[in-house]
This record gives structure tokens, C-alpha cells and sequence, in this order.
């Protein structure tokens, strides 16, 4: 793979993290020997992210490697796990000695802030594709699910939903106010610590990957209700109203996808809790709605009835946005 050997690159992917005492063996083997915590459940995750369907051609490096990384520690927040062990395959069309090192100092970073080693992979050349398993642990009977939602209790959201979808249609803008949303596209923040917050107060969690409408409506078939959404209470960025118009704000806000934030379900007593919630997650936390009996989602504006936004809604096999 051009001068770059693959033990070269190994190295290069796997050196400089810090050690875990519950790795007894990591990367350079054929396997990694790990020693689960005792009396705790194991959590595992895997995404895969490839150039030009999940990331624009040109992407840097370096947001690849947060990206791959951030799919999955979100996919645990939403379990209320967290992060311990990371595999990561990666396929490469050559091994440029420069692109490496920024795509390896991205996943490192925020691996090391998240407490996450990199324990195994694979490496080989192909379309530019990168592939990672997560472990992480959660309490026994503590894991959140998609399951558990149920009439009355409140649908709330994390952060701003829209913004990443955004990001990524302004993605070649040269205007300063689309800064903020091309970082929420190329640089998301897993909710780690709100996850680890809602166990025990949450009834039913997911994390918004394909966007809101679409993975609350898997949290409504995985719990066996319906959710009425009030459309105006959702919160939309500044700069994407902005630049892009506050119908297509809310359109990407509702099915735009990337965002990486949590929706979960609340106890309507807990509603109380959710000042407590959003400091201890670091996240503006907004309630949106409720769940109701039945299967339907339904949407409202200040109150009437209105069809569900269908612009910006991600298709994963047709590769195209509408």
C-alpha cells in the first residue's frame, strides 16, 4: 500500500494510547484478550461509514477517524453504556504516510477523552471505507432500549437537531455563520454523558442517526405506541434559518440525519428532572411532544394537525436525499 508497510500502518493507528488495566492483550496478536468488569452487562456496536455516502470526497482526515468513532459511542449513550474497547477496520485505496497520522490523531483524540482503547482492526486497500466495533459496559438491568415507552410520557431531544444535515449542504460554504453547522456535520458530540445520566429515569432512548421522525418512529414500533410531535417546539439553529430558510430548517430538523443527538422518553413526573438532566449531560434537552396509545406519529403546528415534513429525508440504499 504505496511506501507504507502494513505493520507501518498498524503502528501508526494504534500507538499512543493510554494503557487499560482490563486489556491483557491488544493490538499486534490475533486477537485481543479482554477482562469484562465483573457484575457488569457488555454492550456492543458497530457502524460503518464510507466516502461519498456518509462523507463528502475530500473530507479531512482527521473528522473521518472522529466520525467512525462518534457513530458508535452515540449508539452506547443511547444505551446508557459506557465505552471501553475499540476494534477499527479500515480500508484504504493507499496508504499516504500524512493522511494517516491526521486520520489516526483524530480517532486518538477522542478515543483518549472518552476512555476508549483501541484493542484490534484490520487494514486493507479498497474504497475508502472505515468500519468500528465499540464495547462498552452497562449495570445489569440498567440498559436503556428503544423498548419501555409509554402513554403520557414526554419525547425529548437533545441538542439541535438539523444542524449536521445543514452543515453538510453548506458544506462548501465560505460564509462564517455556516462554520458551526459544517462542525456539527464533520465533528458530532456523542451524548456519553447524558446517556450514562437517564438510566433509571428514561423509559426508551435512541440515538437520531437517520433523523428525528424516522428513529422516534423505531422507538414508537420497538415500544408499541404512537407520539403526537409539536413541531414548533423543536429548536432550530439560527444560522441554518438563516441561511437556508426556515422551512428547510425545520425539514432537515425533522429527517435531515448526522445529528448523533439523543430523543428519549420521559416519565411526565419526571419532567421536574430535566434542568438536572441537561446540566448533567452538558445538552440544551427540549421536550417536544408525547407519547400516546396506539401506533400513529403525529405531527402538530401550535396545535392543528399538519403532514410530516418530507424534505431532506434520508434514503441509506438509494444514496439520495429528497
Amino acid at each position: 500500500m504505496g511506501g507504507l508497510s502494513e505493520a507501518d500502518i498498524i503502528d501508526c493507528l494504534s500507538s499512543g494510547y493510554p494503557a487499560r488495566s482490563d486489556v491483557k492483550l491488544g493490538v499486534g496478536d490475533d486477537g485481543a484478550v479482554l477482562t469484562p468488569p465483573p457484575g457488569r452487562d457488555l454492550v456492543s456496536v458497530l457502524d460503518t461509514i464510507n466516502e461519498g455516502v456518509h462523507f463528502p470526497v475530500g473530507t479531512p482526515a482527521a473528522a473521518i477517524a472522529h466520525r467512525a468513532l462518534a457513530v458508535n459511542l452515540s449508539d452506547l449513550a443511547a444505551m446508557g453504556a459506557e465505552p471501553a474497547w475499540a476494534s477499527l477496520s479500515l480500508s484504504l485505496p493507499a496508504a499516504d504516510a500524512a493522511w494517516l497520522e491526521d486520520f489516526a490523531r483524530g480517532f486518538r483524540q477522542l478515543a483518549d477523552a472518552c476512555g476508549v482503547a483501541l484493542v484490534g482492526g484490520d487494514t486493507v486497500r479498497g474504497p475508502l471505507s472505515v468500519a468500528v466495533q465499540l464495547i462498552g459496559f452497562v449495570d445489569p438491568g440498567r440498559c436503556l432500549t428503544r423498548a419501555g415507552a409509554r402513554t403520557g410520557d414526554l419525547v425529548v431531544i437533545s441538542g439541535t437537531p438539523g444542524c449536521a444535515a445543514a452543515g453538510l449542504r453548506l458544506i462548501d460554504s465560505t460564509a462564517a455563520a455556516a462554520e458551526p453547522l459544517r462542525k456539527a456535520f464533520l465533528w458530532p458530540t456523542p451524548r456519553l454523558a447524558l446517556g450514562q445520566a437517564l438510566p433509571g429515569m428514561a423509559s426508551a432512548a435512541i440515538d437520531i442517526s437517520d433523523g428525528l421522525l424516522t428513529d422516534l418512529g423505531r422507538l414508537l414500533v420497538a415500544s408499541g405506541v404512537g407520539a403526537t410531535v409539536d413541531l414548533e417546539r423543536l429548536p432550530l439553529a439560527a444560522a441554518a434559518v438563516a441561511l437556508l430558510n426556515e422551512e428547510t430548517a425545520l425539514a432537515l430538523a425533522c429527517n435531515g440525519g448526522d445529528d448523533y443527538e439523543l430523543c428519549f422518553t420521559l416519565p411526565a413526573a419526571a419532567a421536574a428532572e430535566l434542568p438536572t438532566l441537561a446540566s448533567r449531560g452538558g445538552c440544551q434537552l427540549t421536550s417536544i411532544g408525547r407519547i400516546t396509545a396506539g401506533s400513529a406519529l403525529d405531527c402538530r403546528f401550535k396545535g392543528e394537525p399538519v403532514a410530516a415534513p418530507e424534505s431532506g429525508r434520508w434514503s441509506h440504499f438509494d444514496g439520495e436525499q429528497t
